[in-house]
């Protein structure tokens, strides 16, 4: 039986294994997206200067919804991820899954970030 710490163990490793074909720039910054119980972050990431460009999570003060932990939340972080990168003049990016299958919460982040402006 593979235990919660195994799995968690396993995503770290295939996200490490990830992050060494995958580098965002500033001019096509990396979409990160992290999973937690409670919460979905996801964060715009320039890895040449070292710097997060905009980042938008559940617990962020825009964020207005009653649930912060199902597909409908990360619809809606995708969305504010989406229009903060519009403002920062960013409209490609690499997107880094963090590991996780693209399903669900994750897959529902992505298509939000797309719809809006977004392209990957």
């Amino acid at each position: 039986m593979i235990t919660k710490k195994d799995r968690n163990v396993v995503r770290k490793k295939r996200h490490a294994r990830v992050r060494t074909k995958i580098s965002g720039t500033a001019a096509r910054p990396r979409l990160n997206v992290y999973r937690s119980n409670k919460h979905i972050y996801a964060q715009l990431i320039d890895d040449i200067n070292a710097v997060t460009i905009a980042s938008a999570s559940t617990m962020d003060k825009e964020f207005e919804s009653e649930s912060r932990s199902n597909a409908e939340a990360a619809v809606k972080v995708g969305e504010l991820i989406a229009k903060k990168a519009v403002e920062k003049d960013v409209k490609t990016v690499v997107f880094d899954r963090g590991g996780y299958l693209f399903h669900g919460r994750v897959k529902a982040l992505a298509d939000s970030a797309r719809e809006n402006g977004l392209e990957f």
